[in-house]
């Protein structure tokens, strides 16, 4: 047990380490030289670097320290400690690591800055590790006021781009915007990976072929929800019981699922919807901090 616990804190670690290499050269290759911004506190870090010319390392470092602490209470001392490791790893990449610059083309930059940025925190998080503070901060926020950590989250970064767009000009801004979005996307990805889930539910009056061939053929487990079938503006009056079918698949079983509906039963309504966390069951994924 030992063994395999020691083995799982070596995977993890090398997520971080590959995590902070790739947001070192994010930074460096693209971001830093061409005075592009992110969002979050690496954003926040770009935009005092630029405006006041501190070292990159040290305001990384030392603008997520107070996130740091908030992660001791809000999460657990544990991930605070981690985090730590990764920022400070994150800092001692950038000044020790001479990373080249990659292009000054703004477009190339905005977009695969985002992407290996995004690269390196989605492979950081996937190790339970986190190089950037804000959400940590959103979260903190959140239990006071009334507004989601994705509100929070998304109203930081629409005040660090406004402070880039008054005081570098509207085009690094847009940008920049750019390259948030593209990193969001990556780490959605990276994190996610090919098994993002997706829920699916199936009203049919062949459910219980469908419900076969979900299990059987598929290898999904399945829920049933007893309802009605009918209530049309035709016929109102007329209704009758059936079986609401929902199980949970990979977007890359989805299209299998959707054509072997169809081929049961053309006339099935089906409906997803993206499910962000998932576990238990006979869902297999490991969780994180």
């Amino acid at each position: 047990m030992k063994q395999l616990y020691s083995k799982s804190n070596l995977v993890d670690i090398a997520y971080a380490v590959a995590g902070i290499l790739f947001c070192g050269f994010a930074l460096k290759g693209f971001l830093v030289p061409n005075k592009f911004f992110d969002g979050g506190m690496t954003g926040i870090s770009l935009l005092v670097h630029e405006l006041y010319h501190w070292d990159i390392p040290y305001v990384i470092i030392l603008a997520n320290i107070p996130f740091v602490i908030m992660a001791a209470f809000q999460v657990n001392r544990n991930f605070a400690l981690r985090t730590m490791t990764a920022i400070i790893g994150l800092g001692l990449c950038l000044y020790y690591i001479d990373y080249p610059q990659i292009t000054s083309d703004k477009l190339l930059v905005s977009i695969f800055g985002g992407v290996f940025m995004g690269i390196g925190i989605g492979l950081a998080m996937r190790g339970g590790y986190a190089l950037d503070g804000v959400e940590i901060l959103a979260l903190y926020t959140g239990k006071r006021i009334s507004f989601t950590t994705s509100e929070i989250i998304l109203g930081i970064n629409i005040i660090i781009f406004l402070v880039a767009a008054v005081e570098l000009g509207l085009p690094t801004a847009l940008y920049s915007i750019l390259t948030y979005y593209t990193a969001s996307k990556t780490i959605n990805f990276v994190v996610e990976g090919l098994e993002e889930y997706t829920g699916v539910t199936i009203i049919s009056g062949e459910s219980e072929k469908i419900k076969e061939a979900l299990v059987m053929r598929l290898g999904r487990g399945i829920t049933i929800y007893k309802g009605e079938r009918g209530f049309m503006k035709e016929s109102y009056d007329i209704s009758q019981d059936c079986d609401i079918v929902f199980t949970v698949v990979t977007r890359m079983e989805l299209r299998r699922l959707n054509n072997m509906v169809h081929e049961i039963d053309p006339k099935a309504f089906v409906f997803t919807n993206i499910i962000k966390e998932a576990a238990g069951g006979i869902l297999s994924r490991k969780a994180r901090h």
